[in-house]
């Protein structure tokens, strides 16, 4: 079992690792007509993935904790299965939002003991807002250079109270299933009010308060996820299953999550 003290120091070593990849995606970001490579299955794939994945790499490997990335993704089940501890990483959350340009993309670093998060970070690089959770509790903060001291740190949720039910998602991306179960959802007599996030920040919204719920019928990875879900899970939220409303479990066979609700 990791000590406290041991989720806190490792909990650092991610946001310095989530901060210098912020860096390096920007670099790309700002500077460079990128190009687009594709994977099997044909999403995205830029410079800045590749640049974000070596930092953080070479930051966790300094741990000796097994690294599980989006961008090192081959690695095989007869071996993961051994990992009691583990980190689970997307080097660049929102590939499309980054091609887009529309600055809602993020890094997201988890760290796994058994099935379950138990320490997140998830950075976004243009905005510089750092999302970060463990035992401690979930917190927010700014920040642009990982030796530097956090700024605005709050704790989350920080918003408490809300005229409006606020789901989080995207109304162009609405589908039968998500309309039927946002109808079903008690929003205690408020009007519903859609708001947009890339990435993991859907996540980020419910657990700062932005929101409250977060429906996702539709296909996640497990590194699509990790980060916030350990910040949604110490800021007092939970991410379930749509079927059945058990917590979300990580390091499965198949790294494809199953439907989830964040509330």
């Amino acid at each position: 079992m990791t000590t406290k003290t041991e989720i806190h120091e490792l909990t650092d070593i991610a946001i310095k690792a989530a901060i210098k990849a912020g860096k390096e995606i920007l670099d790309v970001y700002y500077n460079f007509e990128f190009g687009v490579e594709y994977k099997s299955d044909n999403s995205p794939l830029t410079i800045a993935d590749k640049r974000a994945h070596n930092v953080i790499a070479d930051i966790l490997n300094e741990t000796e904790i097994p690294v599980l990335s989006e961008e090192g993704k081959s690695i095989s089940y007869d071996e993961r299965k051994t990992w009691n501890l583990f980190w689970l990483v997307d080097p660049l959350d929102g590939t499309k939002e980054f091609i887009k340009r529309n600055d809602e993309f993020t890094v997201n670093i988890a760290l796994i003991e058994g099935i379950s998060p138990i320490a997140g970070v998830v950075y976004v690089p243009v905005s510089r807002e750092l999302f970060w959770g463990n035992s401690s509790g979930s917190f927010k903060a700014i920040t642009e250079n990982e030796n530097e001291p956090l700024k605005n740190i709050q704790q989350l949720p920080s918003i408490l109270i809300k005229e409006n039910f606020v789901v989080a998602g995207s109304k162009s991306h609405m589908n039968p299933e998500t309309e039927k179960y946002i109808q079903s959802v008690d929003t205690k007599g408020k009007p519903v009010v859609m708001k947009s996030k890339g990435s993991a920040l859907k996540i980020c919204m419910v657990a700062e308060g932005v929101a409250d719920i977060y429906p996702r019928l539709a296909p996640t990875m497990e590194w699509d996820t990790a980060a916030g879900h350990a910040i949604a899970k110490f800021a007092g939220k939970e991410i379930v299953q749509f079927e059945n409303n058990k917590p979300l479990v990580y390091n499965k066979e198949n790294l494809l999550n199953p439907w989830f609700v964040v509330k």
